[in-house]
């Protein structure tokens, strides 16, 4: 009979709970215990919906107890709710939930499974590492309330993904890994000094008492680095090994662990060395590897929110003859939107009256601003320049360019592959040698005769001298140096991974504005006819923000003198062709051939670039030609980078004659011109089945889909563009020549970090084998683990001087 104190496992979540506050059952000649009514429950509902085998899935896994179900289901029902977190296409309603208390893939399982169950709902993906639901159903057919009430009904929870509270935990994961990087900073800078102390007097002598209190000193330093910085490392090597698997994590712990539980037996017995030391460097020095990845992981979450907050929540619909302002969301196709100069747009649409200038390079790349006329498309995300226009809505907010941007290109962060690092790949057959090793040592030196504890003294050198030092460092110093090196360049990684990745790039696809050009447009001609006063000039042209005139206003300041403003008056910006004004009673006029030619001012000027042309009454006085300039060592670092072997694409949203134009002063001959950000996209996808590996670099929302498509994503850090969200490494000094850096850093690091390895498997190698046969008594141990680690280290530092003569 079983022991009302006994404890028992819950047939659903799998915890042990003391036999009596269990409740019983009997079903099919089976008893079953749960530990609540929820759990309860929900058995039986899997049980009755075929779905039990969840629990082969799970295995012995636990799960959380079944919460009390929410009984105010009614709010995911409300206007207002929906209004913030759920979009309509057509008539099917989309939502993105976070489903609390999933711990494995059978979770993932049961709750899809679930799902798609229900009646009207058409799909449910539930994305692994952050548990983010994507469900889309019929509102005609079920509730998003029922919905919720059917994940609860299962053990789960789920609510409305909201980045601001996803931002809060983010940001408390950041600060709880910071404070522990400093313990552990703090425990290895203090406990090194001690460890000096240690090793000059084992070659000098120093007595038991002093080498006693040196001992228990570092033994209070090391504890908190152990289990404090460390505490990761063993909560990944429990999970590791609950799910079958040994990673790096266990390796790291086990190294750690059996080092410090020997220095522990050193210190009490008064008979050994102790191994501090080494414990706090190897468990600091990786875990600030850990604390870069964290900072990665809150910008990847930002980049989502980015570019949905850069969609205007509002816009001015005229109905009637009535202004109001709307809700985008509440925008129907047909409605007429009014658009101010300066002001983004919100929803695809047809220009209905007036005509101007509207920045397209967020989207197209196109440099130089488009001219919108009567029934010209006009496109969400790009931008009115100097008009006031009405157009009407073609499509609704689900369906615009910008919305459909940042919908697919959510899709492609999820389905970004992992880079799996070297050592990872090795460290699981690593560990378990080592620790086989250890046990067939100490049983093997026993049965020999040796004492118990000297057996045991000698299987815990063989891990010690094992301890992953060596392997542990082998990547994350090189990366760390590689990291620190390119921020001094000006490049930025958000993850020591991509060092890599980068390394093994086969193919470059280059977006021309903004990263092979400057991306504004530069005074490269200037004739002029007749004498006038500059400062007219600048102040007409300062009166405009459209790219040219601040364009020609950059040329005037660079002038030697000083512009200054006079006082214009009656100025006018003609849509997207010039500027007219009045100043001590004389007509001036700003702006392109066609018009000044519109103004009757006769005008003589052939030019492929563009063309801005200065008149005074009736008088052309000057003219400038403008065009968008090679950036700085652009044609050399192409010419570097196809040297080391890289086959250089450029993509761009330019016209034919443009995009040929700039490939040829570069040297580009793979070109791709006139292309959409799916388009840039799908080149990426092509050439990724080639088993090509990308890297990507561009700027502009433009390029957003196919830098997150790309192995390697590159923005050029000129500006807050959402690109330098949603990018792996960004060139924060906004150069070219940057990129070649970038591309030399990464092969040197990845070099480094193989050379690292081969190192630590040989030394392991020689080291364990001679621990092994009892030759390495623990001081030596510690020595060798020194010099290993001192060797890898000193060979990451070699990084530093790649750019020394450059």
């Amino acid at each position: 009979m079983q022991s009302l104190n006994k404890p028992t496992i819950c047939n659903h979540c799998h915890l042990e709970f003391d036999n009596e506050v269990m409740i019983l059952e009997k079903l099919d000649d089976r008893q079953l215990h749960f530990c609540c009514k929820g759990c309860q429950g929900v058995f039986h509902l899997l049980k009755d919906e075929g779905l039990d085998i969840f629990y082969d899935k799970v295995g012995s896994k636990t799960l959380h107890p079944v919460k009390n179900r929410e009984h105010n289901l009614a709010k995911f029902d409300l206007d207002g709710f929906a209004k913030k977190y759920i979009t309509k296409n057509n008539n099917l309603n989309k939502i993105s939930l976070i489903i609390e208390g999933i711990h494995c893939s059978a979770c993932i399982w049961l709750n899809e499974r679930i799902l798609h169950e229900c009646d009207g709902i058409i799909e449910a993906n539930i994305n692994y590492t952050n548990h983010k639901a994507k469900v889309v159903w019929d509102p005609s057919v079920i509730k998003l309330s029922q919905i919720i009430e059917k994940i609860q009904s299962i053990g789960y929870n789920a609510y409305a993904y909201d980045s601001k509270l996803q931002e809060d935990r983010t940001n408390k994961i950041r600060k709880d890994y910071y404070s522990r990087l400093l313990v552990g900073i703090f425990c290895t800078m203090n406990i090194m000094w001690i460890a000096i102390a240690q090793y000059a007097g084992f070659f000098t002598g120093i007595s038991q008492s002093i080498k006693d209190i040196l001992n228990y000193a570092e033994f209070a330093l090391a504890t908190p680095a152990l289990f404090y910085t460390g505490w990761y490392y063993f909560k990944g090597s429990y999970y590791g090994l609950k799910n079958k698997m040994i990673n790096m994590d266990f390796l790291i712990a086990a190294g750690t662990l059996s080092a410090y539980i020997y220095s522990i037996y050193a210190t009490l017995s008064k008979t050994g060395e102790v191994y501090f030391e080494s414990v706090t460097m190897v468990i600091t020095i990786i875990f600030a590897g850990k604390y870069l990845e964290i900072l990665s992981k809150k910008n990847a979450i930002d980049s989502l929110d980015g570019i949905s907050s850069s969609i205007p929540m509002e816009v001015t619909v005229i109905k009637d003859g009535v202004k109001s302002i709307i809700d985008t969301t509440q925008v129907k196709i047909g409605d007429l939107i009014e658009v101010k100069p300066g002001d983004r747009i919100a929803i695809d649409g047809i220009l209905q009256s007036g005509a101007g200038s509207f920045d397209e390079s967020s989207i197209s790349g196109e440099s130089n601003p488009v001219y919108k006329q009567l029934n010209d498309n006009i496109t969400s995300g790009t931008i009115c320049i100097d008009s006031v226009i009405t157009y009407k809505a073609a499509k609704d907010l689900s369906h615009s360019m910008l919305q459909s941007i940042t919908t697919l290109l959510e899709d492609s962060l999820t389905k970004k592959p992992k880079i799996e690092k070297i050592a990872n790949q090795i460290s699981g057959y690593f560990s378990l040698m080592v620790l086989s090793m250890a046990i067939l040592t100490c049983i093997g030196w026993y049965t020999l005769g040796v004492s118990f504890e000297d057996a045991f003294i000698i299987s815990i050198s063989v891990i010690v001298i094992a301890c992953p030092c060596a392997l542990g460092l082998a990547t994350p110093v090189a990366t760390l140096i590689g990291v620190a090196v390119g921020a001094k360049k000006g490049i930025l990684f958000k993850s020591s991974a991509h060092l890599e990745t980068m390394a093994k790039a086969t193919t470059i696809v280059l977006d021309k504005t903004g990263t092979i050009t400057n991306g504004t447009p530069d005074v490269v001609g200037f004739k002029q006819k007749e004498d006038f006063d500059l400062n007219i000039l600048y102040s007409l042209v300062k009166s405009s923000s459209h790219p040219i005139s601040k364009a020609i206003v950059k040329w005037i300041e660079k002038q030697d003198l000083k512009p200054k403003e006079y006082i214009l008056n009656d100025i006018k910006n003609i849509e997207a062709r010039g500027l007219t004004a009045k100043y001590d009673n004389h007509a001036i006029y700003g702006g392109n051939i066609e018009f000044l030619k519109q103004m009757n001012i006769e005008c003589e000027l052939n030019s492929s670039k563009s063309v801005f042309i200065f008149a005074i009454n009736d008088k052309v006085i000057c003219s400038f030609e403008l065009e968008d300039k090679l950036k700085t060592g652009a044609k050399d670092t192409i010419e570097n980078i196809k040297k080391l072997g890289l086959d250089i694409i450029m993509c761009t949203g330019d016209n034919e004659h443009v995009a040929k134009d700039i490939a040829n002063q570069v040297g580009i001959t793979k070109i791709f011109h006139s292309m959409l950000p799916k388009d840039k996209a799908d080149i990426i996808s092509k050439l990724q089945k080639d088993n090509k590996v990308v890297i990507t670099v561009g700027d502009g929302i433009n390029d957003a889909l196919a830098l997150s498509k790309s192995d390697i994503s590159i923005a050029m850090g000129n500006n807050t563009d959402l690109t330098v969200k949603v990018s792996d490494i960004i060139f924060i000094n906004n150069k070219i020549t940057t990129l070649y850096d970038a591309v030399i850093l990464s092969r040197k690091v990845f070099r480094t970090i193989k050379q690292n390895l081969l190192f630590s498997l040989f030394y392991n190698f020689v080291t364990i084998s001679f621990a092994v046969l009892g030759f390495v008594i623990p001081v030596v141990a510690a020595v060798s683990m020194s010099i290993s680690s001192l060797i890898v280290v000193g060979n990451s530092v070699r990084i530093k001087r790649i750019f020394k003569d450059g």
